[in-house]
């Protein structure tokens, strides 16, 4: 199944009445649930797993007893910031635990290849790495949500 055509389920259950619906065919197992607005896919495949920047995956919506609300500062005139985008559709975490400090704050100076939060697909946590250097001005991903592919996940001033 192409991933236009997932997206057309989506979009069709989102505009029907229904809650749940199961697809599965020899090559792949499709369950969409409809939780509030948004629907979440589950998909699975003969493989073990799916590459991780692939855009077809989702991840359960899971909430954290721990999810502290989003940092906030005056960010800096936005023309000069860089965005750094979610690789994938999952869920956002800015810890690996709920007992570990955030990968990153609000003013945190940041460079190539430092982790700067995880997200969860299909059961595998992801860590997400930048690929610039510079210092956090805004996160504008609260803890514990789903995320989309390409989503705005920190504003960063460049170094």
């Amino acid at each position: 199944m192409e991933t236009k055509e997932i997206q057309k389920l989506i979009d069709f259950i989102a505009q029907s009445g229904l809650d749940e619906v199961n697809i599965e065919t020899n090559e792949l197992k499709i369950k969409v649930k409809r939780y509030g607005s948004a629907p979440v896919v589950y998909t699975s495949t003969p493989q073990a797993t799916a590459p991780a920047s692939s855009p077809v995956q989702a991840a359960p919506v899971a909430q954290s007893n721990s999810a502290a609300p989003t940092e906030t500062s005056a960010a800096p005139a936005a023309s000069n910031l860089i965005t750094i985008k979610s690789p994938m559709i999952g869920t956002f975490y800015r810890a690996s635990s709920p007992e570990t400090p955030s990968f990153v704050s609000i003013g945190d100076e940041i460079k190539p290849g430092k982790v700067v939060c995880v997200i969860e697909a299909m059961k595998l946590f992801n860590e997400i790495e930048s690929e610039i250097s510079g210092k956090i001005v805004k996160i504008l991903v609260e803890n514990a949500t789903p995320v989309e592919f390409d989503q705005p996940l920190f504003l960063v001033e460049p170094a």
